[in-house]
């Protein structure tokens, strides 16, 4: 508990920090409801022209949509940080983690707060509600827990992955998140249902780099549609890989860890 209040304190330092500037925090937020709104209308105007999408109806995609925002926001708003470890590592900030008594991982994951990650979080929420509106779904109290263990999970995830792909720059000698940010930009691909896509790119968003979890399997299974929906249960087992896997990657990168030399 005391770690977790410690978290939450530095969170709150940043924002507090962001907050004097209203007016990039304004832009910032109203840029990122923009982008989904865009996302949105491309989607209308996609099943304008084809009613289905390989059997997939149009508010199940916005609920796959959303789930990506959501999981997304929630790496952003709660998990910046990681985005900045090339730097920390490259630049030999890090030493400054090392000697405080406080979870390497966690104080960089709190070194940063990213305001679009709220914005991220509303209107993803807000197309999750709105596609289970529109589909039929038998909502029993068991059926309400795992939804929500679900997307409990798949925030898990995402984050997970960009904790493990930002740790590989403890192997590479760039300051930027290159690697994070193309394996980043691969998971867009989960927006839509991975039936459309060839075997192999099945195949790697499906199990090398499970963002299926995220979006596509949980959807999948709510809505029992599709052969292999049955795999949406295994999301919280698919979390607690990435998470184990995130954090034996970023174990042994802090090993090798040698700072700057400054």
């Amino acid at each position: 508990m005391r770690t977790f209040r410690l978290y939450l304190r530095l969170l709150g330092a940043h924002v507090r920090s962001m907050l004097e500037y209203e007016s990039d925090f304004l832009l910032m937020a109203g840029a990122t409801v923009l982008t989904q709104v865009v996302n949105v209308v491309f989607v209308s105007a996609l099943f304008a022209r084809v009613p289905q999408l390989n059997g997939w109806t149009f508010w199940a995609v916005v609920i796959m949509f959303g789930l990506v925002a959501l999981a997304e926001g929630v790496g952003s708003l709660f998990f910046q940080g990681m985005w900045d470890l090339p730097w920390q590592i490259n630049q030999g900030d890090l030493d400054y983690f090392l000697v405080r008594p406080y979870p390497v991982a966690l104080q960089v994951s709190s070194a940063a707060v990213g305001v679009n990650g709220l914005s991220n979080i509303v209107t993803g929420g807000l197309m999750i509600g709105a596609g289970i509106a529109h589909v039929s779904v038998d909502w029993t109290w068991w059926r309400v827990l795992l939804a929500i263990l679900l997307l409990i999970s798949a925030a898990v995830i995402k984050v997970s992955i960009n904790l493990a792909t930002s740790a590989v720059s403890f192997w590479m000698t760039s300051p930027t998140p290159m690697f994070a940010f193309a394996v980043h930009q691969a998971g867009d691909l989960t927006r839509f249902p991975l039936s459309i896509y060839p075997l192999a790119l099945k195949a790697v968003l499906g199990f090398a780099l499970p963002f299926a979890f995220i979006s596509f399997f949980p959807v999948a299974y709510l809505l029992d549609s599709g052969p292999s929906h049955w795999l949406g249960l295994l999301t919280p087992l698919v979390a607690a890989y990435c998470a184990a896997t995130a954090a034996i990657i970023f174990k042994r990168g802090l090993r090798r860890y040698e700072s700057a030399g400054n």
